[in-house]
């Protein structure tokens, strides 16, 4: 049964990884916060990542969003007009990536960074460094439990699910579009043509998170 908490909880939130740590005897633990777009999951996970550094645990902030294709993978495949779809990640990838974490090796693990400022991918940008304790991910589609995505959902130690309503959602979108450079009749467009088909997959899937997190 999935588990609720007030909103943006952050203590209440750290102390629950930092009990799952204890749990597993000090191997890395990979939280996972998936959620609608706009819904405030990259907020929430980089407030979460401080407050666990404040606390003396070693933690890396990875974001689903740089395994995108790059736009030329998605030009040559025919979906660049459906950028953020399921489809249109790496997944077999960041899942690949999540499992070398996981072994905990001896080397750094060098994860990419999406840069909205020229949409693309940076290879190469996160380092995860030997001795991290948590590394908290967050991304759309965490809790697709179809393939190639079902393979990154194994890798997770839990998952939460952030949930806003959606006229504070839509508002978020419209307003990040055209800061990054689309007119605001170009946002309202691909809020209704792109945001929200995904928003409507990625609903399907919340009921599956281990914890509800409300960001207002």
């Amino acid at each position: 049964m999935t588990e609720h908490t007030d909103p943006v909880d952050h203590l209440h939130l750290v102390d629950r990884v930092l009990a799952l740590r204890t749990v597993k005897g000090g191997r890395v633990v990979i939280i996972g916060i998936a959620g609608e777009p706009g819904a405030g999951k990259s907020t929430l996970a980089a407030s979460v990542v401080t407050t666990l550094t404040e606390h003396g645990c070693p933690t890396v902030l990875l974001p689903m969003d740089g395994f995108h294709l790059a736009n030329v993978a998605l030009a040559s495949l025919g979906v660049a007009e459906r950028k953020g779809a399921p489809e249109t990640f790496d997944a077999a990838g960041f899942a690949a990536l999540l499992a070398r974490i996981r072994a905990e090796g001896p080397d750094t693990v060098w994860a990419p960074m999406y840069d909205r400022s020229v949409e693309e991918s940076i290879a190469g940008a996160i380092p995860v460094p030997p001795g991290t304790e948590v590394v908290v991910t967050e991304g759309n589609y965490l809790l697709v439990d179809e393939e190639p995505w079902a393979q990154v959902g194994e890798l997770l130690d839990e998952v939460w699910a952030v949930r806003v309503d959606a006229a504070t959602r839509t508002e978020r979108l419209i307003a990040r579009h055209v800061r990054y450079g689309r007119t605001p009749a170009e946002a309202v467009a691909w809020v209704a043509s792109v945001d929200e088909p995904n928003a409507a997959v990625i609903r399907a899937t919340l009921g599956r998170a281990d914890l509800d997190v409300s960001t207002g």
